[in-house]
Parts: C-alpha cells; structure tokens; sequence
C-alpha cells in the first residue's frame, strides 16, 4: 500500500477516523456507566430525585469537559 496514492490516503483518513470515533465512544459508554452507578443508588421510580438530578447533572457537565478536551487533542495530532 503507497500511502502516497490519494485513495491511500483517504483510506488512513478514514481508518483514523473510526478508531478516533471508538475511542470516543468507549469514553463515553465508560462515563454513563460511571455517572449511572454514582447518581443512581436505589431503584429508580418514574422521577429522579432532586440529588440524582443534580448529582447527573453534575457528572453530564464533567462528561461535556472531558469531550471537549478529547476533541481539543484529536484536532492538535
């Protein structure tokens, strides 16, 4: 593969792309995860309760930080 030829490139590109993309998500998934089994202690009704609301909230915030600083560093390589 002649990673000079321009459909080579295109190919790296997009294989970069995607394996940006599963990092990504594997935080993401790991954060719910996390955020889920912090907020949420008991069984939950058809409402949150106000802590479990700002308790996610909270961890959504830190979450969207967390994005954003991945984003920041994908885009500087």
């Amino acid at each position: 593969m002649d990673p000079s030829l321009p459909e080579n490139q295109e190919l790296i590109q997009f294989i970069t792309q995607e394996k940006e993309r599963a990092m990504v998500n594997e935080v993401v998934a790991k954060l719910t995860s996390s955020c889920w089994d912090k907020c949420i202690t008991d069984k939950p009704g058809s409402k949150f309760s106000s802590s479990e609301t700002s308790c996610l909230s909270n961890c959504a915030a830190r979450y969207m930080d967390m994005s954003m600083l991945i984003m920041k560093r994908f885009q500087s390589q």
